[in-house]
């Protein structure tokens, strides 16, 4: 009997432990969110996405620290098929990379698209900086020839950023997310 009264109460604690993990990484998922804006136009699948609420004051010391920091967005094109597990079309990684120079208070931004550079500026405003890091604006990321006409299609984006600016033990911690649904009309 004694046992069964601390297998419940074993349990019960399991469960609670459970709830609450479950409510702090929603908690965390909605505060870090990216809003997700897809436009299809002269062949191309343009991507702009933002994430709210830019930089956290951790993620900005972290900058400041000196650390050189990397921001890196995935972003999936998938097609919706109705009853069915929805394809991957095609995967694109955006990442940004800071250095910041204790000496000069300068940062050199990068950016680069699937491992290539593509540009590399040297920045003095944090803010400026801040803006680079979270803000993409009409990325050609996908190219129509591999779409369907008239399908539907969704982006999911994700973002992370090394190092962390704490140490947590939740997986899900400090990684945003978003996603933007359209249907492909060749024009």
């Amino acid at each position: 009997m004694a046992e069964a009264r601390l297998y419940s109460r074993s349990a019960f604690l399991a469960l609670v432990l459970i709830a609450a993990t479950a409510t702090v990484g929603q908690a965390q998922t909605q505060a870090e969110t990216l809003r997700v804006r897809p436009l299809v136009k002269d062949g191309q699948v343009l991507v702009t996405f933002a994430l709210d609420g830019g930089l956290t004051d951790e993620m900005k010391a972290v900058v400041s620290s000196g650390l050189k920091t990397v921001f890196t967005y995935t972003v999936t094109l998938k097609m919706k098929v109705p009853a069915w597990v929805d394809r991957t079309v095609a995967t694109a990684v955006v990442s940004t990379s800071v250095d910041y120079d204790n000496l000069t208070r300068r940062h050199t931004v990068s950016t680069s698209r699937n491992g290539r550079v593509e540009q590399s500026v040297v920045v003095e405003d944090p803010a400026e900086v801040a803006r680079m890091v979270t803000h993409f604006d009409r990325l050609a990321l996908f190219d129509t020839k591999t779409l369907e006409q008239n399908r539907d299609y969704y982006l999911l984006v994700s973002a992370d950023a090394r190092p962390k600016p704490t140490s947590s033990l939740w997986p899900w911690s400090g990684a945003a997310s978003g996603s933007a649904r359209f249907t492909f009309i060749p024009n």
